[in-house]
């Protein structure tokens, strides 16, 4: 409904008057207290109702991938400096990016700081870079533990892997969040290997969907790469068909939403940390990526805010949340 439609006309003959604007998604969502205002954009709490759903989706996701014989790895959500630079982030999302500073001054220094604070003046100039940086993707700290252990199996190998993860990208769209989480099945190996990975993952990927009765549509993609440069990238990147999007309406009033990626990356990761194979040759990778608070949100819009009656197989799949 346009949220400038009009009301019927009042009984005594006089002019329409304009109706309430209907609660934007997002509106909703705090009103029913399942996401918590910070006062920052993109950066909510979460109520217990939310984290319920979120658990059944990991549970779901991890009966999927059983069979992968996988290695489940957990990081904190932030990784060196190091890593971060070899990993080549900056190149492509600049703008994306979230480095960690801290106070590293003297009593004058703290001086300074505590002064600018009285002041009510800028104080952030007080804090210097910790070496620290904020996960940008879950899959990035996993590439340089694998590769200081050495060739991989013959068969390759399949990483699961959860973080939390940071994108500088303040929005009051309720799925374009600074810090969601990223569930992720990592395969690392040939080329033919990954091909046959990737496609696994996108058949059950949409099976999962389908269990879940959400909408979904599978398209082409590519990553959001800064500046003009970044424009030929991801030309090439849809040209060669490397990264796909499970694709689900959410938001109000735009395009569907990414929800799922199916990614290869050919030997990008395996170059960059010397990842090698069993023959000797450099390790290919790819990923399936599931946003775990995209996936709620996208639940939460087309089954109700109330779990508690959603229709029963959406429940199960969920394990009764």
């Amino acid at each position: 409904m346009d949220a400038h439609a009009l009301t019927d006309v009042t009984q005594g003959g006089g002019a329409p008057e304009s109706a309430a604007p209907q609660p934007t998604y997002l509106e909703q969502l705090l009103a029913a207290g399942l996401l918590i205002e910070t006062g920052v954009k993109g950066l909510y709490g979460r109520s217990a109702v939310f984290e319920a759903v979120a658990d059944g989706l990991n549970a779901a996701i991890t009966r999927l991938g059983a069979d992968q014989q996988a290695e489940v790895l957990r990081f904190p959500p932030a990784m060196g400096q190091h890593d971060f630079e070899t990993s080549e982030y900056l190149k492509s999302f600049p703008n994306l990016a979230g480095t960690i500073h801290s106070f590293c001054g003297d009593d004058r220094g703290h001086r300074r700081l505590l002064a600018r604070l009285e002041d009510k003046e800028d104080w952030t100039d007080q804090q210097e870079p910790t070496g620290v940086v904020l996960t940008p993707a879950a899959c990035y700290p996993i590439y340089p533990v694998v590769a200081k252990r050495g060739p991989l199996p013959e068969a390759g190998k399949v990483v699961d892997v959860l973080s939390y993860c940071y994108r500088h990208e303040p929005s009051l769209e309720p799925t374009r969040m600074q810090l969601f989480r990223q569930r992720e099945y990592v395969c690392l190996g040939s080329p033919e290997r990954i091909v046959a990975f990737r496609q696994l993952w996108m058949e059950r990927g949409q099976a999962l969907a389908e269990s879940l009765q959400l909408p979904v549509e599978v398209d082409v993609a590519n990553d959001p790469f800064f500046g003009r440069g970044g424009k030929i990238v991801a030309d090439s990147q849809r040209e060669l068909k490397l990264k796909f999007e499970l694709l689900i309406p959410v938001n109000d009033g735009l395009g569907p939403t990414a929800c799922m990626s199916f990614n290869y990356h050919m030997d990008h990761f395996g170059a960059l940390w010397h990842i090698g194979l069993a023959d000797g040759g450099t390790a290919h990778t790819g990923c399936v990526g599931f946003g775990i608070e995209r996936l709620v949100l996208a639940l939460l819009k087309h089954h109700g805010l109330d779990p508690a009656r959603w229709p029963q197989p959406v429940r199960e799949t969920l394990g009764d949340v």
